[in-house]
């Protein structure tokens, strides 16, 4: 027995004593593998699945430095069946692989005949395999290569995909490192997508993905096609290649609701691909409209179900996701890794913080209470109801001014899920608000004018969340948001974290209604975050208006 910090048990849970002096070595070497489930003051709680093993294995990890790491920061002896369950799960990846065959194309290949047995027998395997070949190979139509992919997953037995990839028409694009260089963790990131052949790349906002993209694409040097959240991340993704890369603006294309262009590097919208037209997505030809030899998911935690669908069929197809985090709201992490492809590479926020590559983060959480007339009303409310009473209190109010003010010499982003809350806030402060309803080209605008200085203070619905690059902003107040969205709460605390040249820390204040659903929900999207090592302040409303912050929690 050592005094680890961690203590190991055999429903594959891992509590971590957050007060111990490994604590945060330990969270670095369990975050590989380990999902965090809870996080309360003392002892937080992580879990060992199997898709965490398998996205642990794809990167490179493998059983025995999983066993090592618990062994090293455990403090008990760690349970034998466990150690057992993780060095099994883990030699799953890879029993089964996809392979090209000279022959016969694509084919299922298992050096294990009960385990090809067992899947064969499955009726959701039978109609995705055709002949088999022998006792270790069965022909697969290369059109169900993803649909094969995700139900083995679901069997538990995820195939590794050396299938190949169509190299698609070649197109000349290479880095232009003038005033900046590649970082080493993006070269490392960008080298681990290339050689794998396709997955995702997880890093913090503010860390570059967008630069790790444009390293791939000048590395594979082919037509790409580049998925997006929105049109402002579109011509952001635009003006970054025109900068580092040695593309054109002939060179590169919009596809868009506003414009239709398809060029040898063409960025286009989820929401544009998700469209239908009688019943029937009208632009998924734009997937056939070039010979694509790399697909780009930017912020793929975000990927709309439908485009899963597409994307299935485009297997062939060399395919990079980018996302600060894997974390999905609707369950889906098994598709993003089955149909995109595992992890491949994966950099603590904290620890990109302590190097500098992004600002340190300091993350308040603001408690009011409701007025007692409010309290009523919220007690007798409809379920459906009490969350939108709880977050639009008139209360925050004046708690969102105050800390405006109080952060007068910062540009701050006050951000929110419900436009009438946002109308009134940008009424009260003076402040312009965007929401989805502001055209592209005022939005751009106000964007510009918040990073020149000229504005301080913007009030932002949800289209703020991603792939908006406002690297000035210094100070985020978030007065509601989806419910209870691990996602979201990361990706408005990555509206600050662009590194400050004074080297500032950024404030990040969610403004909650303590006793209500409200509060619920905040200690839900705090989640991620808690994994990623940021702790939340807790202060009292009474504290923000007199103006002492204490330093506790």
């Amino acid at each position: 027995m050592t005094d680890g910090p961690l203590i190991v048990q055999s429903d594959k849970t891992l509590l971590l004593e957050i007060d111990h002096e490994l604590s945060a070595e330990a969270r670095r070497a369990i975050a590989p593998f380990a999902e965090l489930e809870r996080s309360p003051e003392h002892v937080h709680t992580y879990r060992i699945t199997p898709l965490g093993l398998w996205n642990a294995r794809a990167a490179g990890l493998d059983a025995e430095s999983v066993v090592d790491t618990l062994l090293k920061y455990s403090r008990y002896a760690v349970p034998h069946g466990l150690l057992v369950d993780v060095a099994e799960l883990m030699d799953r990846y890879g029993r089964l692989s996809l392979n090209k065959d000279p022959v016969h194309g694509l084919v299922l290949h298992c050096e294990d005949l009960p385990v090809l047995e067992e899947i064969l027998r499955s009726k959701r395997i039978q109609p995705l395999v055709g002949q088999r070949l022998d006792d270790q190979n069965i022909v697969v139509h290369p059109s169900e290569r993803g649909q094969l992919k995700q139900q083995l997953l679901k069997l538990g037995w995820p195939a590794e995909d050396y299938a190949g990839y169509v190299d698609g028409d070649a197109h000349a694009i290479e880095l232009v490192q003038k005033g900046w260089e590649l970082r080493g963790y993006q070269q490392i990131a960008s080298e681990s997508f290339v050689h794998g052949g396709s997955g995702v790349v997880v890093l913090p906002c503010g860390a570059g993905k967008t630069i790790v993209g444009a390293s791939a694409m000048a590395t594979l040097s082919t037509t790409t096609l580049i998925l997006v959240t929105n049109t402002v991340s579109a011509r952001q993704w635009r003006s970054e290649l025109l900068k580092r890369t040695t593309l054109t603006d002939e060179e590169i294309g919009e596809y868009s609701g506003s414009k239709k262009e398809i060029r040898p590097v063409t960025i286009a919208t989820y929401q544009i691909l998700t469209t239908k037209r009688k019943g029937v997505y009208a632009h998924l030809e734009l997937f056939d409209a070039k010979n694509w030899g790399l697909i780009i998911y930017d912020e793929v935690h975000l990927l709309p179900a439908p485009v899963f669908r597409f994307t299935a069929d485009i297997q062939s197809r060399r395919r990079l996701g980018l996302t600060a985090t894997l974390v999905r709201e609707d369950g889906r992490e098994d598709d993003v890794f089955s149909l995109i492809g595992p992890k491949r590479f994966d950099a603590p926020w904290k620890d990109m913080a302590d190097q500098g590559w992004i600002a340190p983060a300091d993350c308040v959480e603001v408690r009011v209470t409701l007025p007692e007339h409010e309290r009523l009303t919220y007690a007798t409310a409809e379920r459906e109801d009490k969350y939108r009473l709880a977050s639009t209190t008139l209360s925050k109010n004046t708690i969102v001014e105050t800390l405006v003010a109080k952060h007068s010499d910062d540009r701050v982003l006050v951000i929110g899920q419900y436009l009438d809350q946002l109308a009134e806030l940008g009424q009260h402060l003076g402040a312009p608000v965007i929401d989805g309803s502001t055209p592209i080209k005022e939005r751009e605008k106000l964007f510009e004018s918040f990073r020149s200085g000229e504005l301080r203070v913007l009030v932002v619905s949800k289209v703020a969340n991603f792939s908006i690059d406002l690297p000035e902003a210094g100070v985020a107040i978030q007065v509601s948001g989806s419910f209870g969205s691990r996602q979201e709460e990361a990706q408005r605390l990555g509206r600050v974290l662009r590194p400050k040249a004074d080297g500032r820390t950024a404030r990040f204040y969610a403004v909650v209604s303590r006793d209500t659903v409200d509060a619920d929900f905040a200690a839900h999207r705090q989640r991620f975050l808690a994994e990623q090592g940021y702790a939340y302040r807790i202060i009292d409303a009474a504290d923000v208006l007199s103006g002492h912050d204490p330093k506790t929690n």
